[in-house]
């Protein structure tokens, strides 16, 4: 939707196609950094957008055996937005979507899910796609994937996948909120227990984390359990534990870290989760894939104005954004080794790491983590000659 709005403003004619009626699916990546939000305020955007139902999160937290630790102080990073935005993520997209419509050269098709490449030869030239009223091919110059970590459109490609792997899944539920609950967005570690608490105004929106492939155990373990489980670790829970009432309320996210080789054949381009799927450390893999979306418009409008781009744009795009997503996932990938996996496996209560400690204690330190989170490698901004366009 990003990529597509930006093409769109520089002039390309665009189609997105989305293969659900709606954008309505919950606990997808509900946080937007500051690097996404400057991007919208480089678009001229920001204070409509801001206008939308959202909390903010100027630092960030975490209680480890009982002790908390602030980890990240976004406070100083040089953008207009000092702070982490949490929105629904439908609430994202429709608001690109009504920038979009706005552009003569944007198009959204919804309903309409790509079931196979078409090709020239050698070159993909397009989509064969599957609609409610029978299956249609749409021709393209470009054709860029941006369809996840299991994306369909990688796969007939052929492009090969590296699997970097993944310690742990995630069960996400939501759990009511009180007036009375502290408004801090919160991550709970002790042993054998991740509990991570997001702030999402009238509701917790919450992560039990598990071991990889431990959703079955889990379940055959009984609901009571989980429930028990969950309150051990976040007792003020012990209230409205019982929202939880099956398991349909409980959603499995199956981690995955891995990269592609190559990002690109003739005429198609990976970006974001499908180029690269990123853990849920951080919250980090919507504005990566945000960042890459700025990246391939500012190489690629010119010459998608023009026609067809050549294959070395296309690679000019990865060997931008490829190093990024690379030292994100070496991050993410320390975290979830040295630490979230550690919890996971202690029995006996878990003592914070010394670098935890040192950042817990020095409000410099905090900026660090801030910036990588916040910021990421390489933030990317609007060329100044597209936003003039405007």
């Amino acid at each position: 939707m990003m990529l597509g709005y930006l093409l769109a403003r520089a002039g390309v004619d665009v189609v997105v196609l989305e293969k659900h009626a709606d954008f309505l699916r919950d606990f997808r990546g509900d946080t937007i950094h500051p690097s996404t939000l400057e991007v919208i305020h480089e678009l001229g955007l920001l204070d409509e957008f801001l206008k939308l139902p959202h909390q903010k999160l100027e630092r960030l937290a975490g209680n480890i055996s009982g002790e908390t630790f602030f980890l990240a102080d976004f406070t100083h990073l040089p953008t207009h937005c000092k702070y982490i935005v949490f929105m629904p993520q439908w609430d994202f997209l429709n608001f690109l979507e009504r920038q979009g419509r706005q552009l003569p050269s944007f198009r959204l098709r919804m309903e309409t899910e790509v079931v196979d490449l078409a090709r020239e030869g050698t070159r993909v030239s397009g989509v064969r796609a599957k609609t409610p009223a029978g299956e249609i091919e749409v021709r393209a110059g470009l054709v860029v994937a941006a369809d996840g970590r299991h994306s369909t459109v990688r796969s007939l490609a052929g492009l090969e996948v590296e699997v970097i792997g993944a310690p742990i899944d995630v069960l996400w539920m939501r759990l009511s909120r009180q007036p009375s609950d502290p408004p801090q967005t919160l991550g709970r570690m002790d042993r054998g227990r991740i509990f991570v608490t997001l702030d999402r105004g009238d509701y917790w929106q919450c992560a039990y984390v598990i071991p990889k492939g431990g959703f079955e155990k889990v379940r055959s373990e009984g609901l009571p359990a989980f429930r028990s489980a969950i309150v051990a670790i976040a007792k003020d829970f012990r209230d409205r534990i019982g929202e939880l009432r099956d398991w349909d309320d409980i959603k499995l996210l199956s981690v995955a870290v891995d990269r592609l080789k190559q990002w690109h054949v003739p005429g198609l381009l990976c970006i974001g989760d499908a180029a690269h799927a990123m853990s849920p450390v951080g919250g980090i893999g919507i504005n990566l894939a945000v960042q890459d979306a700025v990246a391939a418009a500012n190489i690629l409008a010119a010459d998608l104005r023009r026609g067809t781009p050549a294959d070395v744009r296309l690679a000019e795009v990865q060997s931008r954004r490829e190093w990024p997503a690379r030292v994100t996932q070496r991050f993410q990938v320390l975290v979830q080794n040295r630490i979230i996996g550690r919890v996971l496996r202690a029995v006996r209560p878990f003592k914070p790491p010394r670098i935890v400690r040192a950042i817990g204690r020095c409000t410099f330190l905090q900026r660090i983590p801030a910036r990588l989170i916040g910021m990421g490698v390489r933030p990317e901004h609007i060329r100044a000659t597209e936003r003039s366009t405007m």
